[in-house]
């Protein structure tokens, strides 16, 4: 489907250029959630393979959304982790062209799913500048990114520049030395903090979610680590009452889920 649906996503705002349009297909009701963008590269080792979609599942268990670009490795093995029907993939193409062929399928899955959005026309197809496109979009939809692995000269190091720019927390996962030269790098400089345990990182999301737990606008609300004048501005007396429930504590003015 087409349609300019920009103006629904304040997170756009930190982009270098404001989008004019925006495509998409699939399930909006994702843009409402709390949102972690993953990238890194083409051709992830094992373990790069086993943690990233370790991470993304890890994540989704507790109501969060995971964003990528739809590429091959990495973007793919996080959209996979989270399960289609909790990811965003942002293309660098027109949606009715899946690309890359070998994700098509995937894809799909995502479209009928999860959500898929571009800012490019149908009928366009990939090219140099709109991964770069891509990739902006990508990091200004989660409010962090994640970098698994990456090569110093990469796409997924010049997302980095995005975020660092946006003001976005960076985290990494740990690897040894002369791999990952560019997620070590950014350790080196201090632009990056470490995953060192993936259940205390996604723990700040609270515990998994059960089913029976109604995941609304007030539960991803509160996955955000909100303000308390800003939670009961928002929700009224619901803070209080999901308190006396056990679902959310209030300490130093923070509103966290149990």
């Amino acid at each position: 489907m087409s349609q300019n649906i920009t103006e629904h996503i304040l997170a756009l705002e930190a982009m270098k250029k404001y989008p004019k349009e925006l495509f998409y297909k699939g399930n909006l009701a994702l843009l409402k959630r709390p949102k972690v963008s993953i990238v890194g590269t083409r051709r992830p080792s094992l373990y790069t393979q086993q943690f990233t979609y370790t991470l993304a599942k890890a994540l989704t268990d507790r109501g969060v959304c995971v964003v990528s670009g739809a590429a091959m490795g990495v973007d793919a093995i996080a959209h996979e982790g989270a399960g289609v029907q909790n990811t965003v993939a942002v293309v660098a193409n027109g949606l009715d062209i899946r690309y890359p062929v070998l994700n098509a399928p995937l894809i799909e899955q995502i479209e009928k799913q999860g959500l898929i959005v571009s800012q490019f026309n149908d009928g366009f197809r990939a090219t140099g500048w709109s991964f770069v496109v891509r990739n902006e979009l990508v990091v200004a939809l989660g409010e962090m990114l994640i970098v698994t692995e990456a090569d110093i000269d990469s796409g997924s190091m010049r997302s980095v520049e995005y975020a660092l720019k946006m003001g976005k927390e960076v985290w990494v996962l740990p690897h040894r030395l002369n791999e990952s030269l560019g997620t070590n790098r950014l350790l080196a400089e201090g632009k990056a903090q470490v995953i060192q345990d993936i259940e205390h990182f996604v723990s700040r999301f609270g515990q998994v979610v059960e089913s029976d737990v109604p995941k609304d606008e007030f539960f991803y609300f509160c996955q955000t680590l909100p303000t308390l004048d800003e939670t009961v501005k928002r929700f009224g007396e619901r803070v209080y009452e999901a308190e006396l429930e056990g679902m959310v504590t209030i300490h130093n003015g923070i509103v966290r889920l149990v």
